[in-house]
């Protein structure tokens, strides 16, 4: 497993090089930078160009492309990357809280789901909710497993609906011998494409946020997700705009960020921020109650 992971990473790297490659480099000059022979290189390429990557190598440029790499396959090699180097530096915050909370099991969970998705089979499970208590039997169409906010999630369908499930509350997952019909790859990207936070769905919401000058500083040099529009103003604040699928999770998050950010649009939105932030408020004014 892990020369298969080291190979991938050096074909990866190969290719990110050759992208930026502007000094020239030759076959030979990647063999000494990799520890590998010559010919272990030109095998490499060939591998890459099988994925539709028009990687060649030229006497006077070197390795170079005579053409764009799909945009899609870009992204599945970036994400293969980073997955491969956290896994080899040991940093993977998600997988070390799964592992702590659930031990062994927590293999057993994800190989399970993850057989359920590639066979579109229902997929039972014991699931201790927010209150402790624990349903037993969810019947759930997963979908994809990916990494939020620190925490291994499952997208899943459950009684019509689209959830997400985290992986360390799940106490046990059986795979069985029914299907689901099959939700297109695009629909998926398209959930992930309005995820503000970590909630991933099917709603859309248009959003309009003026942040101060202080969070415009802190926000300008992230990219919070793809949807969004960042507008200047002169006084250094922004207008931060974007389409999102969980009002609820951007209130949390311009509440939690206290002052100097304004809702602006919709209104459902900035009624949601004023609850929230009257419910916070309440709980130093009335300190009593918690006594």
């Amino acid at each position: 497993m892990l020369e298969v992971q080291t190979k991938a990473k050096r074909q990866i790297e190969i290719l990110g090089l050759a992208i930026a490659n502007t000094g020239g480099l030759k076959d030979a000059d990647f063999a000494v930078l990799f520890s590998r022979d010559i010919p272990t290189i030109k095998r490499d390429m060939q591998e890459l160009r099988s994925l539709g990557i028009p990687i060649h190598s030229e006497k006077k440029k070197g390795l170079c492309l005579d053409g764009r790499v799909d945009s899609k396959l870009i992204r599945e090699l970036v994400l293969q990357y980073i997955g491969i180097c956290n896994s080899t530096s040991g940093f993977d915050k998600a997988t070390a809280l799964l592992v702590k909370k659930q031990k062994q099991q927590a293999l057993s969970i994800v190989v399970t789901l993850q057989r359920c998705i590639d066979s579109n089979t229902i997929a039972v499970v014991d699931y201790r909710k927010d209150d402790r208590e624990v349903e037993r039997g969810r019947e759930l169409h997963p979908l994809i497993i990916f990494s939020s906010e620190g925490y291994w999630r499952v997208l899943a369908v459950n009684d019509g609906r689209i959830k997400q499930y985290l992986l360390d509350k799940i106490l046990d997952v059986r795979g069985s011998p029914r299907h689901f019909k099959k939700v297109p790859q695009e629909q998926i990207d398209e959930m992930f494409r309005y995820s503000f936070r970590s909630w991933v769905g099917a709603e859309k919401h248009n959003i309009k946020i003026h942040l101060s000058s202080l969070w415009a500083g802190r926000l300008k040099p992230r990219q919070m997700m793809e949807t969004q529009v960042i507008t200047e103003n002169e006084d250094g604040s922004i207008v931060f705009e974007a389409t999102v699928n969980s009002l609820p999770e951007v209130a949390s998050w311009a509440v939690s960020r206290g002052s100097g950010v304004t809702v602006l649009e919709p209104a459902e939105l900035r009624e949601m921020v004023l609850r929230l932030a009257k419910g916070a408020l309440a709980n130093y004014e009335n300190p009593a109650g918690h006594r």
